[in-house]
């Protein structure tokens, strides 16, 4: 005799189904809603992406700022271009997965860089400092950042920022261990 009423079997396949159902709904379509007009959130979507846009850009702004003056320090201070070498070239990478991406048509050059910050320090280790310092900024630039950035570019920052703070202190080894 079959038994009637609700199942253990029974509850959890209905459960699954309404999930899923669930799902579904909320993933498929596109952002135009019945009639043909646009839903009341596209615009916040919109600006959310300009303010995710002009996050990218800053941070690559300020990290060939960085790479500049690491060039500077390293051109400057040869004992000290060794040390610099690997953590440069990592700077490198995260202006690379920092950069906003480019749209369709979009040229691929990218434009100029920017002026390296002043002179650097005659005393290598007072210019291996400076960089340290220029880290610490940096990651502090990037964890306050993470206030606005989108779930996706805020996991990116976190994970530079946390670079960027490995970097001050290696920075800060290299210039006990610099000779004058």
């Amino acid at each position: 005799m079959r038994r009637t009423g609700t199942t253990r079997r029974g509850a959890l396949t209905a459960t699954g189904a309404l999930a899923l159902g669930a799902v579904l709904t909320g993933c498929g379509g596109d952002d135009e809603g019945a009639g043909g007009k646009k839903p009341a959130h596209s615009g916040a979507r919109a600006t959310t992406a300009k303010a995710e846009k002009a996050l990218r850009e800053k941070a690559v702004r300020d990290g060939a700022l960085l790479l500049a003056q690491y060039d500077l320090v390293a051109e400057a201070h040869p004992a000290t271009a060794a040390g610099l070498v690997p953590l440069r070239a990592a700077v490198a990478e995260h202006g690379k997965a920092l950069a906003p991406p480019r749209a369709k048509g979009e040229p691929k050059g990218d434009k100029a860089p920017p002026a390296p910050a002043g002179p650097v320090s005659a005393d290598p280790k007072a210019a291996v400092r400076e960089l340290a310092a220029a880290e610490r900024r940096r990651t502090d630039a990037h964890t306050e950042a993470l206030l606005t950035a989108g779930p996706e570019l805020a996991r990116l920052l976190a994970s530079v920022a946390a670079a960027a703070a490995a970097h001050a202190y290696l920075l800060t080894e290299l210039a006990e261990e610099t000779a004058v």
